[in-house]
């Protein structure tokens, strides 16, 4: 790599300098010792003190503390040892930059975009529905997993896809281990993204079906974005927080009046949308959102519903440090024990980690950290910041979701989250099963189920299944305490349903657009015009055929409730963690070809990876073979077979009956697929890492390095060099923002 151009100032800080910030003294000192201390003391109340009930604000300490110090040291020791950035090197947003898929983005922006692209429905309901388990094991999980594993996946993959010209993992799969190897992780890959965006598209539909107000604030979010990157681009270039201002206050006046558009007749005329409606305006979404240039509404919208993400979880943990409530749920419950819960079947290990997914570690991550956000980092120590950080603040969303579920009486938690079938749907046959479960507490009444329902401003709490009422509720019950008291119930509810859908629509957009650069790369291998990401007829028919794939899906999920999408939801967690897997197991190749210096520091990689694949495996397996019904998928399938053979109708009519075997059919045909297909990158993987140990190294598969010719800093704040040397860049970038409005890009 030739060396920058001398007339420009230098284009990162030096190791000095670096040296000089990273000193310690004796306040640094102080300040790190008082979070461990206090991280120390509410790990310790959560899981050695035994009291009737524990205080809420030890899982906002514990969780924090966590965060800092794993973000402070275990993210540099990565960084130092593992990824070893060079700003001196160009990133490919600044080599390529064609203003549509390669946009050197502004790091508080694009951490903003990656947030949101990745905080999907998982780290909202996946915490919920494992709260069944009790408080202590989905805890532990959530926050020691996403150190040590979720944030190391999210930050190697951004990185060494970064390094790659932003090549998907399916393309970074077949580079590194070969055509079996790669074409497992790309049909895997292409077949779970499938999966995972129709089902987020759902968990949207069920939130915004015939809820004008949802409707209104979620659809007004798109224009606010347009405008928000045409501001940015042309009209007052550079501006982030100027820009940030002016969509925060458009983002809360769009909330504010849903509430009072949804009060008008035109309001309801117009905004109160049945559910196949919404779901043909998601799929239309997700084409357009896919094929515009990513700065025009993709990265915008992102960065506006960032606002409302971390800033309802803010406000949310804000909450309940002032209220502080008291948990009366177990460490473990009954049904951590016996994995007979009415939520979920299956034991402790492995379902409760498949459950949680992507609240610690999710395989959804890799696909956005190696499609759309590799192609907008400026710098390459940029990449710790937003990938291992933007991680952490999803694992807080996860602690604040089962902080959330936990709060609320045990006994209305399994009235909402068990299903109709074994509740009846109704409120005596929920209070007759809930209170059959053996539950610690005060047994649940009538007048605690309707009394709920009425002060939230529902029909009915009963078998609300999913995660994402549960989450409402508590988030309005904590709330509600803290500002407004009973009388804003019904606003916080609604608000926090609204809120969920805007936070899971976010990964639907980044998620089409990734699918199509993976189906782009797929078919390039036969028509190579296609891998060109710039081939306007290339991005319009591939993005055009992913997003009929999970559009298909979508809308049987929502015409038909017992077929089309509702098959692959016991799929999601399993799927999504294969998934982490597979992308694991390509980066521990990658860092093995990288030399002998690197090899002491595979564990890094190599013990998510191997902790991942035991877990999905023997999840899978059980899926497949266990003969407990309400377990295994083939067990049911030939349960329900039986019954209709038999002619009895105890289990439903014979349409239900019909439904049933054919989804258990489906359900346990893919596991059988994905598992294998997992196992075989997995193992490839292992053998391409122990040739690479062997020989000292491997093939060199990143881009060629080209010099830098532009400065930002690494961190949301800068250091004082940063500072310094950004005032010496500033006129310089400021003429080039100019010069790219000019030319319209």
């Amino acid at each position: 790599m030739t060396a920058p151009s001398p007339t420009l100032p230098p284009v990162a800080v030096s190791d000095d300098d670096h040296a000089s910030h990273a000193r310690w003294t004796p306040l640094k000192i102080a300040i790190w010792v008082a979070i461990a201390l206090l991280g120390g003391v509410a790990w310790v109340m959560l899981a050695l003190v035994r009291g009737e009930t524990v205080n809420a604000i030890w899982f906002v300490f514990a969780a924090v503390c966590t965060y800092l110090i794993g973000y402070r040291f275990y993210s540099k020791v990565i960084e130092r040892y593992i990824t070893r950035p060079d700003d001196r090197r160009a990133t490919p947003a600044e080599v390529r930059s064609d203003g549509k898929d390669y946009v050197p983005t502004d790091r508080r922006v694009l951490y903003g975009h990656h947030f949101a692209a990745i905080a999907g429905a998982g780290p909202l309901v996946g915490p919920v529905l494992a709260a069944q388990m009790g408080y202590l094991p989905g805890t532990i999980w959530i926050i020691v997993g996403v150190v040590l594993a979720g944030a190391v996946q999210d930050y190697t993959v951004l990185f060494f896809s970064m390094r790659r010209g932003g090549r998907t993992i399916g393309q970074m799969a077949r580079q590194e281990l070969g055509r079996i190897g790669g074409t497992a992780a790309i049909i895997a890959s292409l077949l779970i993204m499938l999966i995972i965006v129709a089902i987020l598209a759902l968990v949207v539909v069920n939130a915004l079906g015939e809820s004008p107000w949802g409707v209104f604030s979620v659809a007004m979010t798109i224009p606010i974005a347009l405008f928000m990157g045409v501001y940015l681009r042309y009209l007052r270039p550079g501006k982030v927080t100027e820009v940030s201002l002016i969509g925060f206050v458009l983002l809360m006046f769009a909330i504010v009046g849903g509430g009072w558009v949804a009060g008008t007749e035109w309001g309801q005329a117009i905004f109160h949308l049945d559910r196949t409606t919404i779901a043909v305006g998601i799929i239309i979404y997700g084409f357009v959102a896919a094929v515009l240039p990513v700065w025009l509404l993709l990265a915008p919208r992102d960065y506006l519903s960032t606002f409302m993400k971390i800033g309802v979880i803010v406000m949310l943990a804000g909450a309940i440090v002032l209220v502080r409530p008291e948990i009366s749920v177990p460490a473990v419950t009954i049904f951590g024990e016996n994995g007979l819960g009415p939520v979920f079947a299956g034991p402790l290990f492995p379902f409760l980690f498949v459950t949680i997914a992507c609240g610690a570690l999710s395989g959804f991550h890799a696909l956005i950290a190696s499609g759309t956000t590799p192609k907008l980092v400026e710098k390459e120590r940029q990449t710790r910041f937003i990938g291992y950080g933007g991680m952490l603040m999803e694992s807080f969303v996860a602690i604040m979701a089962l902080v959330a579920a936990i709060s609320i009486d045990q006994g209305i938690y399994f009235a909402m989250n068990a299903p109709a079938a074994l509740t009846g749907g109704t409120v005596e046959g929920a209070v007759a099963f809930v209170n059959s479960l053996g539950l610690t507490g005060s047994p649940l009444t009538a007048d605690m189920l309707t009394g709920t329902a009425a002060a939230v401003g529902e029909e009915s709490i009963v078998s609300r299944t999913g995660g994402a009422p549960t989450l409402a509720l508590g988030l309005a019950h904590i709330m509600q305490q803290a500002l407004g008291g009973q009388a804003l119930m019904a606003f916080w509810y609604h608000f926090a349903i609204m809120f969920e859908a805007l936070f899971i629509l976010t990964a639907v957009d980044a998620g089409t657009r990734v699918a199509r650069f993976m189906l782009q790369d797929s078919i390039g291998a036969w028509f190579p015009r296609f891998r060109d990401v710039s081939w306007r007829p290339g991005v319009w028919i591939c993005t055009a055929i992913m997003v009929a794939g999970w559009g298909t899906i979508l809308i049987l999920g929502v015409t038909d409730p017992l077929g089309g999408i509702n098959t692959f939801f016991p799929l999601f967690g399993i799927a999504n963690q294969l998934l982490a897997a597979i992308a694991l197991a390509v980066v521990m190749a990658i860092v093995a070809k990288r030399g002998r210096s690197y090899v002491k520091w595979l564990w890094i990689v190599a013990l998510p990876l191997a902790f991942t694949a035991v877990v999905t495996v023997t999840a899978s397996l059980y899926k497949i073979f266990s003969p407990v019904p309400a377990i295994g998928y083939w067990a049911n399938h030939f349960k329900y077979r039986a019954a209709l053979d038999s002619g009895d109708d105890s289990l439903g009519t014979p349409e239900v009956i019909g439904a049933v075997i054919r989804n258990t059919a489906v359900q346990g045909t893919l596991s059988i697929i994905f598992v294998t297909l997992a196992v075989v990158v997995i193992v490839t993987a292992v053998v391409v890492t122990v040739r690479a140990i062997r020989a000292g190294g491997g093939e060199e598969t990143e881009d060629e390095a080209v010099p830098s010719r532009r400065f930002a800093p690494a961190g949301f704040l800068p250091t004082a060099a940063e500072r310094a040397l950004e005032k010496e860049w500033e006129p310089i970038l400021a003429d080039e923002r100019r010069e790219t409005a000019r030319r319209g890009h």
